[in-house]
């Protein structure tokens, strides 16, 4: 766990699998706001206020998390006062209540070419593609190549040229984080993916899910 100040107000932690594993959290609960990732923000606070004195008691938290194909995770703190309370405001006692959080997961640049995502397990997946289906979301048109691989017991959602005119596209990025983890795609880690995973559905992952696994 790497602690980074960024100004007076917001700091960068990078944290990997090995940090999650530590706490017996997956993918999909750090991601969402379970207990046990709020346990873990906190912790991670406590750990920042000693190694690089930034204070987080009786401020509002927002946090934003950002999974990388390196395997790590970028974590984004910004602190705020409330309205009610100035800069000036004396340092605040070791009984004061913990800080409001507020998790922010990273969505997908709408106007990208390609996407990559990570489902904990397979099911997640198959849940996603009913989710589609259950909305009447079309999925047919949204990318030329939709396909999803194995690795390391994760499974990974790929989309290459995207249809920039698919009409739900902004629908799909926001709901799609609810059931995966948005990673910034990396023509390497695709690659990756291909030699070294093991694909599962080439092409129309989606629609073969619906077919076969519904």
């Amino acid at each position: 766990m790497r602690f980074e100040k960024l100004n007076d107000d917001k700091i960068r932690i990078t944290l990997n699998r090995d940090d999650l594993a530590k706490k017996d959290i997956n993918i999909h609960d750090f991601m969402s706001s379970s207990i046990e990732s709020q346990d873990l923000f906190f912790d991670m606070l406590d750990k920042a206020e000693k190694e690089i004195g930034f204070v987080t008691k009786d401020y509002q938290i927002r946090i934003e998390a950002l999974a990388v194909t390196s395997g790590d995770f970028i974590i984004t703190v910004t602190r705020s006062l409330p309205n009610s309370v100035h800069k000036e405001a004396p340092t605040p006692k070791k009984s004061a209540s913990k800080p409001k959080i507020k998790i922010k997961r990273k969505q997908m640049p709408i106007d990208t070419a390609n996407a990559l995502y990570v489902f904990p397990t397979f099911e997640d997946f198959c849940e996603f593609c009913t989710f589609l289906q259950n909305h009447k979301i079309p999925y047919t048109t949204i990318a030329q190549n939709v396909s999803l691989y194995e690795y390391k017991n994760c499974y990974y959602f790929t989309l290459e040229n995207i249809n920039v005119n698919y009409s739900h596209l902004k629908r799909l990025f926001s709901n799609i984080t609810e059931f995966a983890t948005y990673l910034t795609y990396s023509s390497l880690w695709v690659n990756k993916l291909k030699e070294n995973g093991k694909l599962i559905m080439k092409n129309n992952a989606i629609r073969i899910c619906l077919k076969y696994f519904k």
